[in-house]
């Protein structure tokens, strides 16, 4: 492969790569920011990466990488914001509403099963993509995905968007 090909690879996957890391807990700013990073080190060791036996699976480790080394150094204090709340319109209130239900049934997971939870579901990762990703046997893939799913089937926050009260 070629720099052209991995310009067409990374303009494909930036949008899904940038959602994963918003799913993981980075704010939109951080995830373009972990993405990007993601990125340039696949870049570098472009050769290799392709050479992989699932690409996506291995820069998704990548990706998982790079979040938990920006989380280890990262100050999380105030976070600055575009939208004042004021401006914000009452569709858009609903759907930052049930956007932050989901987020805080997701930050509410351990970290093993929220990684599983956003590599399966939304990175759309096969197991066995994951157990690559995340350096695991597929079987602890599954037993931390259905604990996951258990919890947030359980999870208050989703109540609402479950259809229940």
């Amino acid at each position: 492969m070629s720099s052209a090909d991995f310009a067409e690879y990374a303009a494909a996957r930036w949008p899904r790569l940038v959602r994963s890391a918003v799913l993981l807990g980075c704010s939109p700013t951080e995830a373009e920011d972990i993405a990007q990073t993601t990125l340039e080190r696949c870049l570098r060791k472009w050769s290799r990466v392709q050479r992989a036996d699932d690409v996506d699976a291995y820069v998704h480790r990548i990706l998982l990488n790079t979040f938990t080394s920006a989380r280890r150094r990262r100050w999380l204090g105030e976070r600055p914001t575009a939208t004042l709340p004021e401006s914000v319109s009452e569709d858009e209130t609903e759907r930052i509403g049930d956007a932050d239900a989901v987020l805080r049934a997701l930050r509410a997971l351990p970290s093993g099963q929220r990684i599983a939870v956003v590599l399966r579901y939304y990175a759309l990762l096969s197991e066995q993509q994951m157990a690559s990703a995340l350096g695991v046997a597929p079987g602890t893939v599954k037993s931390r995905l259905s604990r996951a799913m258990k919890t947030l089937a359980e999870d208050p926050h989703l109540n609402e968007l479950r259809g229940m009260s």
